[in-house]
């Protein structure tokens, strides 16, 4: 088959969440056989040098981006109070990006066309007037949810008010723009089972975030700080610093105070000012770290305070890939499939927090036994060439 995929962020390089979900599956395909083009947008926020991109992968992807500046516009922001159009929806709208979109459907002809996430839909009118391809959208999350979810939790009166409208906005859209697609990829089955009432008749599958399971070699040659706490995520996504914040404030005063010794690193993308300029006791902000896989298997204990999210953890699934004890919430291990106490810790308050990470830095052998028990579960449920299969007889459904 001839897939084109159109991403909200470039693939390549994989360097947080959606990137890396978006190039496992471009990845992924190509290994299948089939023949894949990527065009993504390229934003102030993810900007990637194309030319930086490894020769062999451009070779494969025929990867094109066009830039959009997705900066918060304050008047605009403004105006779409008065508008009934999503504002988060709006910011993704660009002649330069349409215009890009008709040359490639215009010069080549393909099976599948795979928007990668929500806020690829407005080009759905420009795909049907330029391509006979099927139409599939990849659910990275259920949008809305995860701001109705973050509105909830946040303190500020107008922000609150604020972050409710736009999710209430939003919802709209999604619901709405469901049906318009010939087949729907959801990351989870938890998803899925949402999107399946209100898609109508078309199609939806469960695809979870696979990875090639042989790439997550347990390093020899980097000696784990046992015990260590270590959250990696990158900080532009507003439910990671939300939970981050929760944690510093509700749980690491707790454990601090049963552990003094103990240290917590906190790595990943455009750390905010306040995280920065932290001054707590043995918490080390570290920011990007150069090689993720190293980071997190030089470290004991990954932890995961996540209130407002949607759709499935990648830094999960890497962590549980390099055998670590994971200590998470609810929400934060959503998709993965995963059970409690035996290959993962889930905590969904400050106590429970507390006492899941002191199970774990005060019984070395347990939390061996959780890394091991995880990495297992990665093996057999999350196998990026098996679910390939799962995704190319999907698309032959369809």
């Amino acid at each position: 088959m001839k897939i084109l995929f159109l991403c909200n962020k470039s693939p390549w390089p994989p360097r947080e969440g959606g990137p890396i979900a978006m190039n496992a599956m471009v990845e992924g395909m190509a290994a299948a056989g089939h023949q894949v083009k990527v065009l993504a947008i390229n934003t102030n926020k993810y900007h990637v040098d194309v030319q930086k991109i490894p020769q062999d992968y451009r070779h494969i992807t025929n990867i094109e981006t066009v830039y959009i500046d997705l900066s918060i516009r304050p008047i605009a922001a403004f105006l779409n109070l008065f508008s009934s159009a999503s504002y988060h929806v709006q910011r993704f709208i660009s002649n330069a990006f349409r215009d890009k979109l008709i040359e490639i459907l215009k010069n080549d002809h393909y099976d599948i066309v795979q928007c990668e996430t929500l806020y690829l839909s407005p080009y759905l009118p420009v795909i049907r007037a330029h391509s006979k391809a099927k139409i599939v959208l990849r659910a990275h999350n259920i949008e809305h949810l995860i701001w109705q979810r973050v509105a909830a939790i946040t303190g500020n009166p107008l922000k609150k008010i604020y972050l409710k409208y736009l999710a209430t906005k939003l919802e709209r859209y999604e619901l709405k723009v469901l049906q318009q697609y010939d087949g729907i990829a959801a990351i989870t089955s938890t998803d899925a089972a949402f999107i399946t009432q209100f898609s109508g008749t078309t199609p939806v599958t469960s695809i979870p975030f696979g990875i090639d399971i042989s790439k997550f070699l347990i390093p020899h040659d980097i000696t784990e700080e046992f015990p260590s706490l270590f959250h990696i995520g990158a900080m532009n996504w507003m439910p990671n610093e939300e939970g981050i914040s929760w944690f510093l404030k509700e749980v690491w005063p707790k454990v601090h105070a049963r552990f003094p010794l103990l240290r917590f690193y906190v790595a990943g993308r455009a750390m905010p000012d306040w995280l920065l300029n932290l001054k707590t006791e043995n918490v080390e902000v570290l920011g990007e770290v150069d090689d993720a896989a190293a980071f997190i298997a030089s470290k004991a204990v990954e932890v995961v305070p996540l209130f407002s999210g949607s759709g499935i953890r990648i830094k999960i699934i890497e962590g549980m890939a390099l055998g670590k004890a994971i200590v998470s919430t609810t929400i934060g291990a959503e998709g993965i499939g995963a059970t409690h106490e035996k290959n993962i810790m889930l905590a969904d308050t400050a106590h429970d927090f507390t006492e899941a990470i002191s199970r774990c830095v005060r019984d070395a052998a347990f939390c061996r036994l959780l890394g091991d028990n995880a990495r297992q579960h990665i093996r057999q449920h999350h196998s990026n060439a098996e679910l390939m299969r799962k995704l190319t007889d999907f698309y032959k459904r369809i």
